[in-house]
């Protein structure tokens, strides 16, 4: 997304609260945008920095061309500083860091500029290293923290920061879009259900590691009516190895929470919203003779649990060995 025209047909709420406030030279100290996964945290973010520090700024949008346009694109801007998680969290040696960073006045300018990546991380240290900053924001410092797991955010930071919430897109609309850029319908109806990006949808569904996972999935769904004894050696020699970092294992848990929600589709007759099996599939016709309905609504709320339990740090082996026991 190049302009906030762009942004407003897809966030048209988000684009109007930060235009407005460009315009009246009002841009908060402190940003939090919440959001699902492709929902345009990022370029909302890119694009902010570049009003910040754009040479020919038109009306509100940054032109591009630039040489800070250019540098904050290619991520090496001296006064934009992008902060993401080192492994599964944000730790407070790069909040350190950063603060040693902002000792100094601006590079190039007062103006100093930077964004978290997946806030949700930070651990506590961190978190509570952070919360300096904005409670003593620097006239010209613009503090953006991105998230798609807002639940995660302290009060205080969160009362800290004006609030940013992104609308989750349209599935259907975009279904069609991949559907029109060459995917098929089935996979278009089940990555839609994983993610709301393009690039993501294509590299998901052409790699060979997500094949492999859906297979390991539905074996372990089935093996729960068919070989329950073996589940628990099945899970430490298939899927633990397989899921191996944190998106990998959030992954895993949102395709067994798509699987367990068509079970439930099948048993009350709405088959058309099943987006991981289809009607025909022995898989899905044995599951559903073997779980009751509340048995499936516990099911998918100990998924919940244990996806909250995996943001929060949990083991992951430890996250899995609960749930598998829960099912």
């Amino acid at each position: 997304m190049k302009t906030w025209s762009e942004v407003m047909e897809i966030q048209p709420l988000a684009s109007k609260i930060i235009t407005n406030s460009i315009k009246k030279d009002r841009i908060s100290h402190a940003y939090l945008v919440q959001g699902e996964r492709g929902t345009g945290k990022e370029a909302i973010a890119l694009l902010l920095a570049k009003v910040l520090f754009c040479e020919n700024l038109r009306d509100a949008d940054p032109c591009h061309i630039c040489s800070n346009c250019k540098r904050i694109d290619s991520g090496n801007h001296p006064d934009v500083h992008w902060i993401e998680p080192d492994g599964q969290s944000i730790k407070i040696e790069q909040i350190r860091n950063l603060q040693k960073e902002f000792i100094y006045s601006g590079v190039e300018s007062t103006q100093k500029v930077y964004i978290i990546k997946g806030a949700d991380t930070l651990t506590a240290n961190a978190a509570n290293r952070i919360l300096k900053f904005l409670e003593e924001p620097s006239k010209k410092t613009t503090a953006m923290m991105l998230t798609d797991n807002s639940q995660s955010i302290l009060p205080t930071i969160r009362s800290r920061c004006q609030v940013i919430d992104l609308r989750p897109l349209n599935p259907r609309l975009f279904q069609q879009q991949l559907t029109e850029s060459g995917m098929s319908e089935a996979n278009a109806i089940l990555m839609s259900a994983l993610t709301n990006n393009l690039n993501d949808a294509f590299t998901w569904i052409e790699d060979e590691w997500f094949a492999e996972s859906r297979k390991i999935m539905v074996q372990l769904i089935d093996m729960f009516s068919t070989k329950p004894d073996d589940v628990y050696l099945f899970i430490h020699q298939h899927w633990i190895p397989h899921f191996k970092d944190r998106k990998q294992q959030e992954q895993g848990f949102d395709l067994l929470l798509l699987a367990f929600k068509d079970i439930l589709y099948a048993q009350i007759g709405r088959e058309d919203s099943m987006v991981v099996f289809t009607t025909d599939d022995e898989s899905l016709q044995r599951t559903t003779r073997y779980f009751s309905q509340e048995k499936l609504h516990h099911i998918l709320n100990a998924i919940l649990q244990a996806k909250r339990n995996l943001k929060q740090n949990v083991h992951p082996t430890l996250v899995m060995e609960q749930l598998t026991l829960q099912i």
